[in-house]
């Protein structure tokens, strides 16, 4: 009598090849309804485990399936792999056509061969999370026409988050604010039949609003924010807004009523920074209690907490990638970045923490001063007879904290930090790639009558030290090649990484100062560093940007949320009015009235 101990080891095998489809079919049908959170996850495995073994007779579609493609597979049994794989692939490509034509003017010809490949070739990219467009140089920042919306709140705007055609906002005020974002389609239509009698809106319009109440500190049933809310992120699908207080609540919201669905209160101090990874409901959450805390906004449901980081967490950036669980996040004063791999519990530490001499400080004194720029190195400050040479002296700023970060793709990441520092990191290296030391400049030197502690330097006269601007914000587009930051010194700049992905290089201030004075009162003046002006006044407490049409074809929307304090504190503060700058970034052949091959041809 013949047993499984006594069967042939050939025979054998090939029944666990047997069990081994089965197994996978199993697999295939529970990812299907598998959300993204891990708590849910383990949920639903226990409810396989204890229930009946009648999954494999259901016929579910799997994942990568539909159920138009399961029935087509029910009514061809006979039908091979390679022919399956050949089918699926002449789908693919017929969608690409469809989704190309409807672009409208181009032959066959040039469908089949250039824009179906191109497109061929993003798709690739894509999905091995590498940067395959390059848009900074395509972009006319220069000449980028803005708005601005007033919130008319007494303190500062703390944030904002965009998601086409609304952009959120958040105050120290304790109020959440919907915008509605204006089409440039819209206003700058030459349609003849468009109502003459009527002028288009430029500007934002503020929908409604939702306030807190700060005397409902210690009520948890209170559902709504009770101290000054400092982050704001909302998922790529617009359904879910996510806000942060200092009095460590987290709430997520309906993003298009502003209805609050559910509180959070499981960190133990302010929520500092909030990000949905790309393409999901699943949220990251930093705080000033030193951990991550990963959220499953879909279920209003909390999954895990990252520890790691040695001081608060000033800054997380949610993964680009749809099926990797991953995040950034920075570390403020413990000065490291660190990649969380959730679904494989580990992390990766990224130190920084050097002086701006040490990465690329050097090179800027050259590139500013020339050789002149040496001599004023070695010269001591008595020995300084001129003031210029005061003014153009080179000094050493070292990286206190790392205040920002965001995720270019799956293998690299920008940060801010308080030198004014912006340094490039990629994933499998421990120290920066490149660093750009003062990004944003300086600021002037301190009166000797403003430096009331110092009085020997108020009796002699001698001007108190230039301190560095550092990066308040910072902003990026999936996949691509553009980096926007910003600070106090009036400006939104973008910056580009390098073809090789080892530098970063400048590409220029977005938007132009008015020669006259506009509807929101801004004049053409001299800038604190002596630029010919300045376009923002107040501080940029954060950023978001989304692009327009298919793929960015008609262009980049950036929000810039605009307070007269920081997002964090008040140790400065200016007379400025609160509000958001929203910036219309056309590309440089639509703005030419040139098309791209016409241009390339140039």
């Amino acid at each position: 009598m013949s047993s499984f101990f006594t069967v042939p080891a050939s025979q054998r095998k090939r029944k666990r090849a047997e069990n081994a489809n089965s197994t996978s079919k199993k697999r295939n049908v529970g990812t299907d309804s598998a959300p993204s959170a891990k708590a849910p996850r383990r949920a639903q495995r226990d409810e396989s485990i204890s229930g009946s073994d009648d999954s494999d007779d259901d016929g579910e579609a799997g994942f990568f399936e539909d159920p138009d493609e399961s029935s087509e597979d029910s009514e061809d049994e006979n039908e091979t792999a390679a022919e399956k794989r050949l089918r699926l692939a002449e789908r693919y490509l017929e969608n690409i056509r469809n989704e190309v034509e409807d672009d409208g003017g181009f032959d066959a010809a040039d469908i089949d061969k250039d824009l179906i490949a191109e497109r061929l070739k993003e798709d690739v990219a894509e999905t091995k999370g590498k940067i395959y467009r390059n848009i900074a140089n395509k972009l006319d920042f220069d000449n980028a026409p803005h708005v601005m919306g007033k919130s008319g709140l007494q303190k500062a705007i703390t944030g904002c988050a965009l998601r086409l055609p609304y952009a959120w906002t958040i105050s120290k005020d304790i109020v959440v604010e919907k915008w509605e974002v204006a089409d440039p389609k819209m206003y700058n239509s030459t349609d003849p039949g468009r109502p003459t009698n009527i002028t288009p809106r430029r500007t934002p319009k503020r929908l409604f609003w939702r306030k807190g109440n700060v005397h409902k500190k210690g009520d948890r049933d209170f559902l709504g924010h009770t101290g000054e809310i400092i982050s704001i992120a909302v998922s790529d699908s617009g359904r879910f807004l996510a806000t942060g207080d200092r009095h460590a609540r987290l709430i997520i919201w309906d993003a298009e009523t502003l209805t609050p669905r559910k509180l959070f209160t499981r960190h133990r101090d302010a929520v500092t920074s909030l990000s949905f990874r790309r393409g999901t409901e699943q949220l990251f959450s930093g705080g000033a209690d030193r951990a991550v805390l990963v959220w499953s906004a879909a279920e209003s449901a909390y999954v895990e907490t990252l520890h790691g980081h040695e001081d608060a967490v000033a800054g997380v950036a949610g993964g680009l990638e749809v099926n990797q669980e991953t995040c950034v996040s920075v570390g403020s004063r413990d000065r490291s970045a660190r990649l969380w791999k959730v679904v494989d519990e580990n992390q990766l530490v990224f130190r920084s923490g050097g002086t701006a001499r040490q990465k690329g400080m050097d090179k800027l004194r050259r590139d500013r001063f020339g050789d002149r720029g040496k001599k004023d190195e070695s010269r001591t400050q008595n020995e300084a007879t001129d003031a210029q040479d005061q003014e153009e002296e080179i000094i050493n700023y070292a990286e206190g904290s790392m205040d920002c970060v965001a995720l270019l793709d799956a293998g690299l990441f920008v940060t801010g930090s308080d030198n004014g520092a912006l340094s490039l990191w990629s994933i499998n290296r421990k120290k920066p790639v490149f660093v750009l030391p003062l990004a944003h400049g300086r600021d002037p030197s301190l009166l000797p009558e403003e430096m009331s502690a110092n009085h020997d330097a108020a009796v002699s006269g001698q001007k108190g030290p230039r301190l560095a601007r550092y990066i308040t914000a910072i902003a990026t587009v999936p996949f691509a090649d553009l980096i926007l930051t910003a600070s106090w010194d009036g400006w939104v700049r973008a910056w580009r990484v390098s073809d090789d992905k080892r530098a970063i290089e400048p590409v220029g201030k977005v938007g132009r100062v008015p020669l006259e004075n506009d509807e929101d009162g801004m004049a053409n003046g001299n800038g604190h560093d002596g630029e010919n002006g300045v376009l923002i006044r107040g501080i940029v407490n954060g950023l978001s940007v989304q692009e327009r049409g298919d793929r960015g074809q008609d262009g980049l929307c950036v929000v810039a949320a605009v307070g007269k304090e920081p997002r964090l504190g008040r140790w400065m503060a200016g007379k400025v009015p609160n509000g958001i700058y929203i910036f219309e970034i056309s590309k440089k052949a639509v703005a030419n009235g040139l098309s791209e091959d016409e241009e390339d041809e140039d």
